[in-house]
């Protein structure tokens, strides 16, 4: 694996930097329900149907709500992420790979920040020498991955040469951006379309460079002489 060119490591969060066992959009999920149901005053069976179209549409819910009801971003975020974190288990052995890896290490997640860091926090991820940035959908300005811009915001925001990067995520549809830039790109896990894994093995093209089904014994095998 040729990484030693790689001098920025890029991390997606939700089940990249914990395991989907832990099943956290489970929980969101339901919030965002409840939330649709509530603002929107429709019943549930339209909420679930509008919340998986907005996400297919959009990108993520959020982006469908803000673009066709004009929902409130922040109260929406504070609300849906206001979960139980405590099914989140430590990940000392995840924190020492990361450390070992040299250069500058980042964070970039369609959720938004504050969220971001529970989750940092919970699985013992928080500590500032570990991650310079948390860019979340705040930062982007509200433009989610895949879109060109969330990837071109945060590029610009912390001055990455994208050919000196690398990028690891568990949705395979957010690597495209990334290997066009001249990134490495690591799919993590079997793969995902936002909350909903793919079944069976699948090619999903040359903008996924690598696949781990274990994310610190791949970060380890890059740092080890």
């Amino acid at each position: 694996m040729d990484f030693s060119h790689v001098r920025v490591w890029i991390f997606d969060l939700d089940n990249t930097l914990y395991p989907p066992e832990a099943q956290l959009f489970s929980q969101i999920e339901l919030r965002m329900t409840a939330y649709m149901m509530r603002v929107l005053g429709v019943p549930q069976g339209d909420a679930d149907r509008l919340r998986a179209e907005y996400w297919r549409l959009h990108g993520t819910t959020l982006a469908g709500l803000m673009a066709e009801h004009d929902v409130d971003a922040g109260h929406y975020l504070a609300d849906v992420h206001d979960i139980d974190f405590s099914v989140l288990a430590p990940a000392p052995d995840l924190a020492d790979a990361i450390a070992a890896l040299p250069g500058r290490r980042i964070i970039h997640t369609n959720g938004d920040a504050a969220y971001a860091r529970r989750v940092l926090a919970a699985r013992g991820l928080a500590d500032p020498a570990l991650f310079e940035a948390v860019f979340g959908i705040e930062e982007t300005g509200f433009h989610p991955k895949p879109a060109a811009t969330a990837f071109d915001r945060v590029l610009d925001a912390a001055g990455i040469d994208p050919r000196q990067a690398a990028f690891f995520e568990d949705d395979p549809r957010n690597l495209a951006i990334p290997h066009a830039l001249g990134m490495r790109t690591v799919l993590v896990g079997q793969g995902r379309h936002g909350p909903d894994a793919l079944e069976g093995v699948i090619d999903h093209g040359p903008h996924v460079e690598y696949r781990t089904d274990d994310l610190t014994v791949f970060l380890r095998g890059l740092t080890r002489d």
